[in-house]
């Protein structure tokens, strides 16, 4: 008997692994929806105040990729490019997006329109702009490659 209760203290953590085994299944179903947003959030530059609107394009430009970094690439365009599309986004004072016109459609990979457009709204706001002449709006050429990763022109000059 006291062999039993030996054997019995010796082997009492084994069926412990067996009950946690639900709560990493229930975690990891719940972890991407609650943790995707942040890090994009974290991950984001602080705005600065720019000196006019090309400084404010290429700031915008950093932030859009900060806030896509999975969406986005950097390095050389490939040639050729898989789509093309351009936005012309309009702010409010505070640099919030007030809307955001399609310039140019591409005639292939029509979605990658609404993949620029999500971006955009993904690093809103881009900072203060009244000190900026009205206009409160600047253009975005964004570079897709055959992966609809893009790259923002802007960062490309």
């Amino acid at each position: 008997m006291a062999t039993a209760l030996l054997a019995a203290c010796g082997t009492a953590p084994a069926p412990r692994p067996a009950a946690p085994a639900p709560a990493p299944v229930a975690a990891t179903a719940a972890t991407p929806l609650a943790t995707t947003a942040p890090p994009a959030a974290a991950a984001l530059p602080p705005t600065r105040r720019a000196r006019d609107w090309n400084e404010y394009r290429v700031l915008a430009a950093l932030r859009i990729v900060a806030a896509s970094r999975e969406r986005s690439y950097d390095g050389p365009v490939p040639e050729p490019l898989l789509a093309i599309p351009v936005l012309e986004v309009e702010l409010n004072g505070d640099g919030s997006v007030r809307n955001i016109k399609v310039l140019r459609k591409p005639r292939q990979a029509t979605d990658t329109v609404q993949l620029a457009i999500d971006a955009v709204h993904r690093a809103a706001p881009f900072g203060d702009v009244r000190h900026l002449p009205r206009p409160w709006r600047f253009s975005e050429v964004f570079l897709f490659n055959d992966d609809r990763r893009f790259k923002p022109s802007s960062l490309d000059l």
